[in-house]
């Protein structure tokens, strides 16, 4: 287990989408180690594997104390009701946008045994289910930003804000 290096724009890794994982193997088991240890500090809600160099389908979270991990997941539901509300990215460091997503998202994936898994929720834990989804299939938030948000945040890019 160890904590890793987070990938930053512009790595092209947050630009790939991730192959699925096919088999629990000694690597599978020593990523998800390497994504709950690195997910697990203050102001770190979610993160994928590409964000640490990895095109692996999984991502761990850590929200509001609740840590955990989800390999293969793809989003099956997503509420009606949208949330806008602030998000950021550890590999866009520093920058925080208005972001609309659904208000709820429930995810299904694996677990390290082979065990379908559903992870599910509302606010926080939703926007985070979707913002890791979306670094698997290779998207950053800054995609989903409005023209005039998405033209802001990349002038601050290029600038080194």
């Amino acid at each position: 287990m160890a904590m890793r290096e987070i990938r930053v724009m512009p790595d092209p890794v947050l630009r790939t989408p991730c192959d699925p994982i096919t088999a629990i193997d000694e690597r599978v088991r020593g990523l998800v180690a390497d994504l709950l240890e690195t997910v697990d500090h203050e102001g770190r809600a979610g993160l994928a594997a590409n964000q640490i160099g990895v095109g692996l389908r999984a991502f761990s979270w850590n929200i509001e104390g609740d840590i955990g991990y989800v390999l293969n997941p793809r989003v099956v539901e997503l509420g009606d009701e949208t949330q806008d509300g602030g998000e950021g990215c550890l590999s866009v460091p520093r920058l925080w946008y208005p972001t609309v997503r659904a208000n709820f998202a429930r995810v299904v994936g694996t677990d390290l045994d082979g065990n379908e898994v559903e992870v599910s929720g509302e606010g926080l834990m939703a926007r985070c289910l979707q913002h890791e989804c979306d670094h698997l299939d290779g998207k950053l938030y800054l995609d989903r930003l409005e023209r005039e948000a998405r033209k802001e945040a990349m002038r601050e890019l290029r600038a080194g804000l």
